[in-house]
């Protein structure tokens, strides 16, 4: 089969590996791919415009599309290549809406008995003011626009939200803006394959957002992932039947039957597990994390998910651990140096660097965005891998990196010494 990735990033970066170890494809293609990409898949520099999406697969003999990033699918790409009568993987721009507009997934939670936190939206920014000063901090605000992960501010105080919301307000197109009531818990990421009837749930795992050790510092979109998070199975069968089969069955009566990968955020509250936020694709770090531990074809997953005939036995992982570590360039999140010069050592064989924000520059490797690798390795155990990531990563020469050195240590996990 001839298969095309969409996207640039370490998450597209793990889709191509995962693929690759397909016997069933014959040509792996990636629009437009990065530096490491191009060492897994053919990378072609196109335009990301649904319509020449769907015009390149029909021309070029595509089989098969993944598109990975949420703007893409927000932009219905999946729409338009099944126009074409190209079989894509992800959900069409209407189900993807569980992503881009936030206040339709709190919409379809409350109207589905999703669990998930007391919620109101607002389009005016005195009222979102006013209801910040009503209820008190902690509290947490959203954009409830795409924002590339970096959308959401748990304000501690009153003052805090109050300038994410003149943030989120500032800009003349208008803004529609999510407050929550603060949960507390612990977080978990669940990513499941779902072909609109089915969602068979991947390995739990636990990102890390914040740029600074101890979760403190500006949102990113994710520093390091461990996985799997020691879910209970009473915490495994809630999140199945009470938020998972719950989605499928509603989208299914709203007639958006939902196909592709759904990312529920959930906080582990004394109340049970609650969704924070849905996401439409896989997650980025957590894919990073995960599909390594994936010993199922991809392929096959993705082929019963347009298809419709997913199973639950037919997503199986390995039993090893797995972590992952960022390193991101000098001012990150707010700001990315590119063209830092980059060296990779030698990677063990439990270990895989993918490239997020990488490019080739007269043959020497730089930076090309704000997160620039991803370090996975695996263990018999979540410190044999968290130690392991950490010895790849620190063996990586990139002036100024940013890394955490914390990934793992809200479940006590430390570097192995």
């Amino acid at each position: 089969m001839n298969v095309l990735v969409i996207g640039s990033g370490g998450r597209e970066h793990a889709i191509v590996k995962a693929l690759k170890k397909s016997d069933r494809i014959s040509r792996l293609q990636c629009i437009p791919g990065n530096a490491g990409i191009a060492e897994d898949a053919e990378c072609i520099q196109h335009s990301l415009e649904p319509a020449a999406i769907a015009q390149y697969a029909r021309e070029n003999g595509v089989d098969f599309v993944v598109v990975g990033p949420d703007n893409q699918l927000a932009d219905g790409m999946i729409d338009a290549l099944q126009a074409a009568g190209i079989r894509a993987f992800g959900p069409v721009r209407a189900a993807a809406r569980l992503e881009w507009s936030k206040r339709y997934s709190k919409e379809i939670m409350a109207k589905y008995h999703i669990p998930t936190a007391a919620y109101q939206s607002f389009t005016d920014l005195d009222a979102a003011k006013a209801y910040v000063q009503q209820q008190g901090a902690p509290i947490v605000v959203k954009d409830s626009a795409l924002a590339l992960g970096k959308g959401v501010t748990v304000a501690q105080t009153i003052e805090e939200a109050l300038t994410a919301l003149d943030a989120i307000f500032d800009r003349p197109s208008g803004a529609e803006v999510v407050i929550e009531e603060f949960m507390q818990g612990m977080e978990v990421s669940i990513m499941a394959f779902c072909d609109g009837k089915t969602a068979a749930m991947m390995l739990p795992s636990q990102d890390h957002k914040t740029i600074f050790d101890g979760d403190v510092g500006p949102m990113t979109g994710g520093m390091g992932v461990i996985a799997p998070f020691p879910l209970t199975d009473e915490q495994k069968e809630r999140i199945q039947s009470e938020i998972l089969d719950r989605l499928m069955a509603g989208m299914q009566q709203e007639g958006i039957p939902y196909q592709g990968v759904i990312y529920p955020g959930l906080m582990l509250t004394p109340q049970g597990p609650k969704v924070v936020e849905f996401n439409s694709r896989f997650g980025d770090p957590e894919a990073e994390c995960i599909l390594p531990l994936l010993e199922s074809d991809l392929l096959t997953i993705m082929e019963a998910c347009v298809d419709g005939n997913l199973t639950q036995d037919m997503v199986q992982f390995s039993t090893d651990a797995s972590a992952l570590v960022i390193l991101a360039s000098p001012g990150y999140p707010a700001s990315s140096t590119k063209g830092i010069p980059i060296q990779l050592p030698v990677v063990p064989e439990h270990s895989i660097i993918f490239h997020a924000g990488t490019a080739l520059k007269d043959g020497q490797l730089v930076s090309n965005g704000g997160r620039v690798l991803a370090v996975q390795a695996r263990g018999e155990d979540l410190t044999e891998a968290v130690t392991r990531a950490y010895q790849v990563a620190d063996a990586i020469q990139f002036e100024g990196a940013q890394m955490r050195r914390d990934i793992g240590g809200r479940l006590g996990i430390k570097v192995r010494v």
